[in-house]
């Protein structure tokens, strides 16, 4: 699998990022471990996750994906082969809450614990917070990276004009700058990357991996009337059943029709190739679903697809 830069983070990785969101929520450990090996087996190296993974889940408390994944990587000895990203700013906790300083400082050791490594490759802002001044916000982690404890520091969920403003506040102090985004974006959902955040991205080279690759799993084309909606995705995946959603299926499957290839691999594929994107995030509750995301990962769609798929989703 052929790997990508990562903006200016100096990291390379395969053109496609494993959610891990799944670990500890719709997957237990002997399912994330399938899941994490199918991934590597298959060329994988690049792994996103957070300390808030999966605090909704009646009886867990947040950390439960850093965990599983952690146990992957010191059971299977992958740690130096893998590219790991977690993120800070929604699980409140010592130090704070947000992005707080101090709480940043402390989540970092608590998710290098649970990790069981003494570096993350991708530290990531979860989701702005206005409520801290962005300076104490780039000051921590900038620290972090001086410490060696953080590779690289990315955003997640930043507009265009505070992402804008945090790369000047770094640049001005000589702190660490984001060098990877994190926004959601896929065939359905566009308008919060492109167009100015996506015009940022590539003017300040930085690497992006957008979440909602399949808009929930709505375009695997699995779910396409109300009778298909069930499981802990069903309330997120409804939306899109009315307006463009039909029409973006149909031109899947169109495509799908010409290349052999799964409808999620080819919406995969289409993410992948469009303008600032270095690798879309996908997750997998089920080894057997892996298989899409590595098909995504080498798939070639030719400019006439990539057009009718663009035209389709607008």
């Amino acid at each position: 699998m052929k790997q990508r830069t990562l903006g200016a983070s100096g990291l390379s990785v395969a053109p496609i990022m494993l959610g891990g969101n799944v670990f500890g929520w719709t997957a237990d450990e002997k399912t994330s471990f399938a899941v994490l090996d199918a991934f590597a087996a298959g060329g994988g190296n690049f792994i996103d996750t957070a300390d808030v993974y999966s605090a909704w889940v009646p009886g867990n408390s947040g950390g439960e994906s850093e965990t599983l994944i952690g146990k992957w990587l010191r059971a299977r000895d992958r740690r130096d082969s893998t590219v790991i990203a977690t993120k800070v700013g929604m699980l409140d906790g010592e130090g704070g809450a947000g992005l707080k300083g101090g709480r940043i400082a402390a989540a970092c050791e608590a998710s290098l614990k649970r990790l069981q490594t003494d570096v993350i490759d991708v530290y990531f802002a979860h989701k702005d917070d206005p409520e801290t001044p962005l300076e104490e916000t780039l000051a921590a982690f900038d620290a972090l990276v001086k410490a060696g404890k953080v590779r690289a520091i990315g955003a997640s969920n930043y507009s265009p004009a505070r992402l804008a403003e945090a790369l000047a506040i770094s640049d001005r102090n000589g702190w660490a700058r984001f060098t990877v985004l994190q926004p959601q974006y896929n065939l359905l959902k566009r308008d919060e990357y492109e167009g100015a955040l996506q015009r940022l991205a590539i003017d300040e080279t930085i690497g992006v991996v957008p979440y909602y690759g399949l808009a929930s799993g709505y375009l695997s084309g699995k779910y396409r009337t109300p009778a298909d909606l069930s499981g802990p995705r069903a309330g997120a995946v409804k939306k899109w059943m009315e307006g463009r959603g039909p029409a973006v299926l149909a031109a899947l499957d169109m495509v799908a029709a010409e290349t052999g290839a799964s409808l999620a691999a080819i919406a995969l594929a289409w993410l992948k190739e469009q303008p600032g994107i270095t690798a879309p995030i996908a997750s997998a509750s089920r080894p057997e679903q892996v298989a899409d995301l590595i098909a995504a990962a080498t798939l070639t769609l030719t400019p006439d697809q990539l057009d009718r798929l663009t035209a389709a989703g607008r």
